[in-house]
């Protein structure tokens, strides 16, 4: 089979036509989107989204974004509604149907009924002179003139203005709600993701070892202290108070070697080569910003410092371990 057009072109002209359809979006943003917001947060009850065949995929799409930024959602296919799934509603919840010509026989025959429970119908539509978007309540004008595909009949721009409406629809309503990072970090609580929002430096330091010496340690016991907890490196403390003066690392021991005689190696101290003032964290700081602090500097563990006291060690290893890498 040869195509007519080169492939790159073809795809280019898709994703340009569909950008283009989603920009034009927002000069259809206006008090009606800003109504249906309202009414959603008026109402108090959950957002329950119908549509039928390529509507009901966006629309599912729609309820699991919803649902984890703060907005209870549900789905319920036109098709099913009328069989029995109608009894999934509650007072208080608000529907929206979408469909692009907004005339979809499924569509039709469910509005009267909601409209006779006196439930609020919003309409996520293209055609706003059609049956839904005249019987809706609120409209959110899901403007969409063109298909992406040469023949003007697949599912493609229609699909994507929904989704990213559907996406600004949970935005706007997550702001209005002072939806914080806690909140979502309690809706995902599973894989990187939610690690990224709730893991402290305080779940992951102890149970680490604690590698420390004092300042007037010497070569050999700063060596063993390292190699016996193994985490590369060992914190220096000071002799009278026990505050943090420093951090000897593998690295320090290979650039003191090069720098200095054998014969100097014996009276060598923690303190002539630790690292003063090493970069530290607090216990209470995320994981994920342990591992940006990481990568910014290029080392692989940090001092879990508090109040000038050493509390720990957290490595590199640490946080692949927990796949925030």
């Amino acid at each position: 089979m040869k195509l007519v057009k080169n492939i790159q072109s073809i795809a280019k002209e898709v994703l340009a036509r569909e950008a283009e359809a989603i920009q034009n979006l927002v000069e259809h943003i206006g008090k009606d989107f800003e109504n249906c917001v309202e009414a959603i947060l008026q109402a108090g009850g959950r957002v329950v989204i119908t549509g039928i065949g390529k509507s009901a995929l966006v629309g599912q799409k729609i309820v699991a974004t919803l649902n984890s930024t703060g907005t209870p959602a549900l789905f319920m296919h036109a098709a099913d509604a009328i069989h029995g799934d109608l009894g999934m509603i509650q007072a208080g919840d608000v529907v929206i149907a979408i469909s692009k010509s907004g005339n979809t026989p499924e569509v039709k025959v469910l509005l009267p009924l909601l409209k006779r429970a006196g439930i609020t119908l919003i309409a996520m539509v293209s055609n706003k002179d059609s049956y839904l978007a005249k019987n809706a309540d609120y409209i959110i004008h899901a403007h969409a003139p063109q298909e992406a595909d040469p023949l003007n009949l697949a599912p493609t721009t229609s699909t994507t203005v929904c989704m990213a409406l559907g996406d600004a629809l949970a935005i706007c309503l997550l702001e209005a709600r002072g939806f914080t990072r806690q909140d979502f970090a309690r809706n995902h609580p599973g894989g990187s993701l939610g690690k990224k929002l709730y893991l402290r430096v305080s779940d992951i330091y102890p149970h680490n070892d604690l590698p420390a010496v004092s300042e007037t340690a010497n070569l050999k016991e700063v060596i063993l202290e390292i190699t016996s907890k193994r985490l590369g490196a060992t914190a220096v403390l000071t002799e009278k108070e026990g505050t943090l003066a420093g951090i000897v690392t593998d690295g320090d021991l290979r650039r003191m070697l090069n720098q200095h005689h054998e014969t100097d190696l014996l009276h060598l101290t923690a303190h002539d080569i630790m690292t003063p003032s090493p970069i530290g964290i607090a216990p209470d700081e995320y994981a994920v910003n342990a591992l940006q602090l990481m990568q910014a500097r290029s080392i692989t563990q940090l001092v879990v410092v508090e109040a000038g006291r050493l509390k720990g060690f957290v490595h590199l290893h640490d946080l692949l371990k927990e796949g925030l890498i």
